[in-house]
């Protein structure tokens, strides 16, 4: 029996929109350090609204290929292959699932066993970055710096050492999902909330109420654009 034909997948407009970015960093022959023009400009010329473009350019800075600052827009980090860019991003997109998954059984651990070990240094360093993370949101950023230094604060603070060697191996990974959870909407005060009751937790050394609210957290963050659009 002849195989049957199956119904051939379209592009997703964030897809479509990488395509277009890369062919305009390669026509301009951009180099690292040109920015790209501003959003609103890029948007029209695509005829997309700026949430598309927005969510085109997060997946090339999660690629490592633009650096979008506050203040600065889009720079170019480095040239992407059109054909390869577009393939990360499919792969990025596939393997969030699976990501979101391991942060789930890691950090929820990470954070009961944090309340159970912390040293009055360690909800130190773990305020510390909560009050990083304010000031970045304060100043217009998405607080990704702060929100590293907290969720390695708090691995510190567990004192396992297996576990933060495997919070170690998808380090990268989870900066991805990072990136792609705080550039959306609203998402950064949200994560800081979030942070603020998983601190609380582990400074009144209540390891279930930490566990509970890291994975609230986790949950939380893990609602991203990418994967609504690829359900």
């Amino acid at each position: 029996m002849a195989e049957q034909l199956r119904p051939v997948a379209r592009p997703r407009l964030y897809e479509v929109i990488v395509e277009q970015l890369c062919a305009h960093i390669a026509d301009h022959e951009m180099t690292p350090g040109d920015r790209l023009p501003a959003e609103r400009e890029l948007a029209a010329q695509l005829g997309v609204s700026r949430a598309s473009l927005s969510q085109a350019l997060v997946a090339l800075e999660v690629q490592g290929v633009v650096s979008v600052r506050h203040g600065d827009g889009a720079v170019l980090v480095r040239r992407p292959i059109e054909e390869r860019a577009v393939k990360a991003l499919r792969e990025h997109a596939d393997r969030l699932p699976e990501v979101i998954e391991a942060r789930e059984a890691l950090e929820v651990k990470l954070a009961g066993l944090a309340a159970e070990r912390r040293t009055d240094a360690e909800m130190a360093a773990i305020d510390s970055a909560l009050a990083t993370m304010e000031t970045e949101i304060a100043a217009g950023d998405r607080g990704v710096v702060g929100d590293e230094q907290f969720h390695e604060a708090i691995t510190v603070a567990a004192h396992s050492s297996l576990l933060a060697k495997l919070m170690h191996e998808i380090s990268g990974l989870i900066r991805e999902t990072r990136i792609e959870s705080l550039s959306q909407a609203e998402r950064p005060r949200a994560s800081l909330e979030g942070h603020r009751r998983i601190a609380t937790a582990i400074r009144d050394q209540d390891s279930a109420g930490a566990s509970r609210a890291m994975a609230d957290h986790i949950r939380m963050v893990s609602d991203v654009a990418l994967l609504r659009e690829g359900g």
